[in-house]
């Protein structure tokens, strides 16, 4: 495992600021594409997976030498799970997680900013809560639910096949292709919920978009809210699960 000697300034900072980075130019690209009069407006999907792939790359490659890049609370609990819930890496989970979602926050917040100008003339405020959070083309929780537990599997156990047993992206290589399986996600599986696939980048920027004051915002969808949380957790879960009873750790 990684940070043997664990010091929780090095886990939490990098983790705030690969998160961060995630969340702005993740959201950003979908708050590009859908906002009124933004230069990107109506540029569609493609682009929209293609960002987040990208922000997944800088927001892991920016920290990538401090401490590692989970940024994916579903990624931290995965590489838990893939060490047999050793306690080694459990002590250090919740300031993993905790600074993800300030990460998310901050990123989330970042995006308001950056478009300020185009809240207002956005009507419709179902395009502005999917700025910052997901939702289902079809409302049926459960299956929602599934959607993303099968996303999240996919997502790491993908990252142990590229990463070993650390299910830390730390090499260019590496950071490329878990943004590539973001990607592949996004236009696979991501027209059923939006892809949340990790619980920070979907609920840490549905708290902003309630908290922040943006005009005509509506509701923030809390009755779908855990679907995006608890999915993720799951998947990731059985993604680490898995990847640990194939190649367990000697």
């Amino acid at each position: 495992m990684i940070l043997d000697t664990f010091n929780p300034g090095s886990v939490f900072w990098p983790e705030v600021i690969g998160t961060g980075l995630l969340v702005l130019l993740g959201c950003g690209v979908v708050a590009g594409v859908l906002l009124a009069h933004s230069k990107a407006q109506n540029s569609g999907w493609v682009v929209i997976t293609f960002g987040w792939g990208l922000a997944v790359m800088i927001g892991a490659g920016s920290v990538a030498d401090y401490g590692g890049a989970s940024l994916n609370p579903a990624v931290t609990l995965g590489i838990w799970a893939n060490g047999g819930f050793d306690s080694h890496f459990g002590h250090k989970v919740l300031t993993y997680i905790a600074g993800e979602f300030v990460g998310a926050f901050i990123g989330a917040t970042l995006v308001y900013l950056a478009y300020y100008l185009h809240w207002k003339d956005t009507e419709d405020p179902g395009l502005k809560l999917a700025v910052f959070s997901t939702g289902p083309a079809v409302r049926n929780y459960a299956w929602n639910l599934v959607t993303e537990i099968i996303g999240t599997f996919v997502l790491v156990f993908g990252i142990f096949s590229v990463t070993g047993n650390t299910g830390i992206a730390q090499s260019g290589t590496a950071i490329l292709f878990v943004a590539l399986i973001v990607v592949s996600i996004g236009m696979s599986l991501g027209g059923p919920t939006g892809y949340a696939i990790n619980p920070a980048r979907d609920l840490g920027p549905r708290i902003m978009h309630a908290i922040l004051p943006i005009p005509g915002k509506g509701s923030s969808d809390w009755a779908y809210a855990w679907v995006p949380v608890v999915g993720p957790l799951i998947g990731g879960v059985l993604g680490g699960m898995l990847h640990h009873a194939l190649f367990p750790i000697s």
